[in-house]
This record gives structure tokens, C-alpha cells and sequence, in this order.
């Protein structure tokens, strides 16, 4: 079933709202990367989501090549969006408690769902730990994915006092992605379970209540 953005009037609803207050300090913040990498772009991220009610982080790998819709969203109308919103939506997880963000936070041209390089996990670091001061309120990480399992042990090495202080947890999933979930029906409800399960314990450590 197509996602809301890819209603075209939806998506310029959507682009209108990338400075209200709710998430204005992140989509800042992007255009500030956008600035340190003139040659890469990156999406903002869903205005669906809100910066002062969000107590869990959903950390991806990258967001590929170019997202139509201009933003990082479980609206976007791709297979790794959708099983993304199916697993919200099956814990009764509402938007505005979740956040999404990418290790690599900028556009990669390179082959869709390959590893991130080291020096982009490097690079993708210092935007993480930015970005995690801002979601002040976030209390749970779900990392998705080989690559975004590798940054949530630099932030463990990293000993963050301001992460530390939340008694922030970090649950690592699979990948949301097409080849992550190349396996048979019952492996990929197994998968789904996980996540559920992560997602559920993250909610319940926060007092979030099912939607």
C-alpha cells in the first residue's frame, strides 16, 4: 500500500513544514551539514516527528542515493519505509515519540545497500552525538543494520556523559533494507518480531503508551 508521500500535495505540505517548531532545530541542523558538504546533499527528516517528545531513536544506515519526498520518513513511498512504518505501527509507536536518523546522514551515490566505509562511519559520528543532544528527552537507540550496530558501540566507547546520564539503552535490530530481508517468510516474521520486541521494551522504559 503506497505511503503518504508519495501524494504529491502531501510532500509540499510536508516541505512547508520543515521549520516549525517541532523540528526546526534538527532540519537547522541538516542545513548546516548540507553546508559542510557542499558536494552532498541530505534529507531533512519528517516534521511528523517532534523534537521534545521524542524519547527513542531509530538509527539507519544511509538514506541511498536521493529520497524523493526530500526527507527521511516512514511515509516515504520505499520497501525499507514501509516495513519501517509496519513496525511503528504494530507496537502502536505514535511519530511523535521516534525519531529517525542515519549514520551517514548525507546522500550516497555509491551502490544502493552497500557498507558504509569506515571513513564514513567516522564521518557520520560527530552528527550522531549532535544530533542525540538535541532529542534530549530520547532514552533508547534502535540501531538497524551492520552499519548503524558499528556506531552504537563507538558510543558506548565514547562514554558520553550526556547520553549516559539518560540511562540511554541501545537495542540492535536488522536492517529495515530490501537485502536485509532477503530470506524466507517465516525468517523475515522472526526478524519483525525482533524489532517489535526492541521497539516494545523501549516504549515500555520510556512509559509511552500504545497508540
Amino acid at each position: 500500500m503506497a505511503r503518504r508521500m508519495a501524494d504529491p500535495a502531501y510532500r509540499a505540505q510536508q516541505w512547508e513544514r520543515r521549520y516549525d517548531p517541532n523540528i526546526e532545530e534538527i532540519n537547522r541542523m541538516c542545513d548546516t551539514l548540507a553546508e559542510q558538504k557542499p558536494d552532498r546533499a541530505l534529507p531533512y527528516i519528517d516534521p511528523a516527528h517532534d523534537l521534545d517528545e521524542c524519547r527513542i531513536v531509530s538509527l539507519f544506515s544511509n538514506p541511498g542515493a536521493s529520497l524523493a519526498s526530500g526527507f527521511v520518513s516512514a511515509e516515504n513511498d520505499d520497501q525499507s519505509a514501509i516495513r519501517t512504518a509496519e513496525i511503528y505501527e504494530s507496537v502502536g509507536l505514535q511519530p511523535k515519540f521516534v525519531m529517525p536518523w542515519n549514520v551517514y546522514p548525507w546522500y550516497v551515490t555509491e551502490v544502493k545497500e552497500k557498507a558504509l566505509t569506515p571513513e564514513q562511519i567516522d564521518e557520520g559520528v560527530k552528527p550522531l552525538l549532535a544530533f542525540l543532544q538535541r532529542v534530549s528527552r530520547a532514552s533508547a537507540l534502535v540501531a538497524h543494520g551492520t552499519d548503524a550496530h558499528k556506531v552504537a558501540r563507538r558510543l558506548t566507547q565514547l562514554e558520553n556523559r550526556a547520553i549516559q546520564r539518560r540511562g540511554f539503552k541501545v537495542y540492535k535490530v536488522r536492517s529495515t533494507g530490501d537485502r536485509a530481508f532477503a530470506g524466507s517468510p517465516a525468517k523475515q516474521e522472526v526478524w519483525r518480531q525482533e524489532m517489535q520486541a526492541a521497539y516494545t521494551d523501549a516504549m515500555a522504559r520510556a512509559g509511552i503508551s500504545r497508540a
